[in-house]
């Protein structure tokens, strides 16, 4: 063998030993740094038999990211056929995201009634209080159904009160939180059966039905489980604002019953 043949062998074999070791490296990196098990798992409802938000991907992009973020699961569907109780029993909690109509039929109801029963959370953001207006459980749940909204113009800036400063979804928010979006009424006050998280100032905008007492946040132990409710979140542009996102995140881990808020009824 020449001694020029001889040098290619030995960076050759060089070569070889490089390869293995980030062969060997890449192959068990995964089992040192494995992904934390998630703390636990959430169903996104999509599902609309009315109104469709275009917000819908964003917004459901949004809590998939939260989810990677802060270490829990989500599943996303707009299939009714997930409502069984064999499924439902694999989450927490389940958000209904932007739904809107009658999105469940009877047997599909009498499983998330169970659910509920069972200890599990819900979560609506938005026009999910514009759901199921012929269910009366379901009206019960949310705590409040959506009336109409302002259309001239239909999204305004308004002032949004913290009323409760130490709950999970409002404890980082400023005293007075100023933004745009759509702005529901309700065709009832939830304060007499729920615990009031954020409520709106009528003087700020044009449109508002509801008064001096305006409620746009709510929580409230139900059925032996719990639930959470927003009404802000029409618009694409919500679910890039940081402030709204660690809203929702807070209301889906006080829902899934990881972290404690209370959420007693609170009569003015």
């Amino acid at each position: 063998m020449s001694k020029k043949e001889s040098v290619a062998n030995q960076n050759l074999s060089t070569l070889l030993r490089v390869f293995l070791i980030f062969a060997l490296f890449f192959s068990l990196a995964p089992i040192g740094i494995a992904k934390e098990k998630p703390l636990f798992k959430v169903l996104t409802f999509t599902k609309t038999a009315a109104f469709y938000h275009d917000a819908i991907p964003q917004a459901a992009a949004a809590i998939r990211k939260l989810g990677d973020e802060n270490r829990f699961a989500v599943d996303v569907t707009n299939d009714s056929e997930a409502f069984i109780d064999s499924n439902l029993a694999k989450y927490d909690a389940v958000v209904f995201l932007l739904t809107t109509g009658d999105v469940l039929n009877d047997t599909q109801q009498a499983a998330f009634e169970r659910y509920i029963s069972a200890g599990h959370g819900y979560v609506g953001i938005h026009s999910a209080s514009d759901t199921e207006h012929e269910w009366p459980w379901y009206g019960q749940l949310v705590g409040a159904y959506f009336k109409n909204h302002p259309l001239d113009p239909q999204f305004q800036k308004a002032e949004i009160h913290v009323e409760d400063p130490s709950h999970p979804s409002t404890s980082f928010l400023p005293k007075v939180w100023e933004r745009t979006d759509e702005w529901y009424n309700f065709k009832s006050n939830p304060r007499d059966n729920a615990h009031v998280l954020l409520t709106l100032d009528e003087s700020t905008y044009q449109g508002g039905e509801m008064g001096t007492d305006h409620p746009i946040a709510w929580c409230k132990p139900f059925s032996d489980g719990r639930s959470w409710y927003t009404g802000i979140g029409h618009t694409k542009e919500s679910y890039s604002e940081p402030l709204v996102l660690q809203h929702i995140l807070g209301g889906i881990q006080w829902a899934a019953g990881i972290k404690p808020g209370a959420c007693e009824v609170t009569r003015k």
